[in-house]
């Protein structure tokens, strides 16, 4: 069983948030941006121990005990359950849940296999899935809300791409399905990003660069924007379940 890396503290009184993938890149920043609004924060990490200990280094300087490390590897059922309890244990309650983790590779029609099946659909969509699912009573004693991180592939599929868009559209519809099945106590929501960030291949690169071009902003967005919209639907929209808000600079309004 994996251990927390910290010991709680700050109090019980302050929202408490879970963030997957929260080491590096989109996670880093809605960590940061949870943690500005006066969240305590619990860094999920699987093998990025170092940028997520830096990271709950700097948070803590900021506000003391206000961000813990909670290791777990995502493809292991196992371990989701395990992580839901002690994201619930970490404060003593838990009111957010970020899924933001998440593999991203190119799965060309001809040469997919099942490992590429089990890890791309594992992290997009069972991982999301089963993880909601064991925190799922914390969040209900709570009153409190769910964000995935979907992706605008899900709806307008990436050529060359075709698994990871297939387990983003699972995540679109599982964000609706729960939506339905855990209220009226927990709101559940996501965020499609656009073109954020350039991808870390280089094989991605022509891709990323068309999307930005058809975007009716003409630019990249920036991780802020995806972690301003994640703290909007948390904590503002309390009106607002089932949605997927894509923040794609106007991708989505072009052919």
């Amino acid at each position: 069983m994996a251990q927390s890396n910290a010991v709680a503290g700050d109090g019980p009184g302050r929202e408490v948030a879970l963030i997957t993938g929260a080491a590096r890149r989109i996670g880093a920043e809605i960590a940061r941006t949870l943690h500005r609004a006066g969240v305590n924060v619990l860094l999920h990490y699987r093998g990025s121990r170092e940028a997520a200990a830096t990271l709950a280094a700097e948070l803590n300087a900021q506000r003391a005990d206000s961000a813990l490390l909670l290791q777990a590897d995502l493809l292991d059922p196992r371990a989701l359950e395990d992580l839901g309890e002690r994201a619930a244990a970490a404060y003593g309650h838990l009111d957010y849940l970020v899924n933001n983790a998440s593999t991203f590779y190119p799965t060309p029609i001809g040469e997919i296999t099942g490992e590429q099946w089990e890890d791309l659909m594992g992290s997009n969509l069972k991982a999301p899935l089963f993880l909601t699912q064991a925190c799922a009573p914390a969040l209900r004693a709570t009153g409190g809300a769910v964000v995935n991180i979907v992706d605008i592939h899900a709806q307008r599929p990436l050529k060359g791409y075709p698994l990871y868009s297939a387990a983003k559209a699972g995540l679109w519809a599982l964000t609706q399905a729960f939506a339905r099945d855990l209220g009226p106590e927990v709101r559940v929501n996501g965020v499609a990003p656009g073109a954020i960030l350039m991808p870390e291949s280089e094989a991605n690169m022509y891709s990323h660069h068309e999307m930005v071009e058809r975007t009716a902003l003409k630019r990249q967005g920036r991780p802020a924007d995806i972690a301003r919209t994640v703290l909007f639907l948390l904590r503002e929209a309390t009106y607002i379940t089932g949605q997927v808000i894509p923040v794609d600079g106007g991708r989505s309004t072009s052919q």
